[in-house]
C-alpha cells in the first residue's frame, strides 16, 4: 500500500466560530467544504444521520479547512453531550499536529500581528528542525515547523 500524504487531522469542538476564526482569519487557511445535515437526507443506510437531515437541515456537520493543497484541517461541531476537551499529555493517543511554514520567524511575527501568542519561542529541536508551539482555542496544541539542511526528517537518523 502507497500513502500519498496524509489527508486531514479532525476535530470536535464546543467553539466552532472561534476556531474557525481562528484557522481562517488568523493563520490564514482556506475554508474550503462545508457540508450540512441536509446532505444525508433520506440516507436509509445512516438513520442518524437522516433524522438530522430533517430536524437540522442547514445545521452543519463538518468542515474542511485546507492548510495545503490536498490537505486538511476538519472541524466538527461538538454534541451538546460530547466531554471536554482534556489536557494536553493526559491521555494515551492523540498528542499534536505540526504544519510546515518556510520562515518560522515570519511566522511567529504574523501569529503576534494576528494577535496569536506562540505557546515557545521558535527552537532547534533534536532534529535540527525548527520548531514552535501554539494552541487553537479548544487548546488542541500544534507545532510550527521548518526544515533545515541537517533536518532528521529530510536526511535520516537512526539513534
Amino acid at each position: 500500500m502507497k500513502f500519498n500524504s496524509i489527508m486531514h487531522a479532525s476535530f470536535y469542538t464546543d467553539h466552532f466560530e472561534e476556531m474557525l476564526d481562528f484557522y481562517c482569519n488568523k493563520l490564514g487557511l482556506k475554508r474550503k467544504v462545508t457540508v450540512r445535515w441536509k446532505e444525508y437526507k433520506d440516507r436509509a443506510d445512516r438513520p442518524a444521520f437522516a433524522a438530522l437531515a430533517e430536524s437540522d437541515p442547514e445545521g452543519i456537520f463538518y468542515t474542511y479547512i485546507e492548510a495545503a493543497p490536498g490537505q486538511f484541517i476538519e472541524l466538527f461541531p461538538a454534541s451538546p453531550n460530547q466531554k471536554p476537551h482534556t489536557e494536553w499529555n493526559e491521555h494515551v493517543g492523540y498528542s499534536h499536529i505540526a504544519l510546515m511554514v518556510d520562515d518560522i520567524f515570519q511566522a511567529k511575527e504574523e501569529l503576534l500581528a494576528a494577535g496569536i501568542t506562540p505557546d515557545t519561542e521558535p527552537s532547534k529541536g533534536p532534529s535540527g528542525t525548527w520548531q514552535m508551539w501554539v494552541h487553537d482555542p479548544d487548546g488542541n496544541k500544534f507545532e510550527l515547523m521548518q526544515f533545515t539542511e541537517e533536518s532528521w526528517q529530510i536526511v535520516g537518523h537512526e539513534s
